[in-house]
């Protein structure tokens, strides 16, 4: 090679596929919460109780109840006292929105 040139590089892949990429850290806490509401069938129980609710032509609300109150449990956790502020948290973790099978 002449002085002042460089070998060419092999440029890196472009893309990256969205299932290799790191996976965020649950907290063992909300992971615990997680197993005793599956146990416990409260997903489905919040929805039968709410069903009521639902406008006829409108259909469901497009947070469903079990993730609407997993926000709620997560304020009350973390001494988080308005819906923004939760909102703000969640969306500023993963663990937390794997709490609420949310992506």
């Amino acid at each position: 090679m002449a002085m002042g040139q460089r070998e060419p590089e092999a440029q890196g892949d472009l893309w990256i596929v969205a299932a290799e990429l790191p996976r965020g850290g649950a907290h063992p806490f909300y992971d615990r919460v997680n197993e005793i509401l599956k146990a416990e069938g409260f997903d489905a129980f919040v929805e039968s109780k709410c069903r009521k609710f639902y406008a006829e032509k409108l259909g469901r609300p497009s947070l469903p109840p079990a993730v609407y109150f997993r926000s709620l449990m997560i304020g009350y956790f973390e001494g988080i006292d308005s819906e923004r502020g939760i909102a703000w948290r969640t969306a500023d973790s993963l663990g937390l929105r794997k709490f609420l099978a949310i992506r």
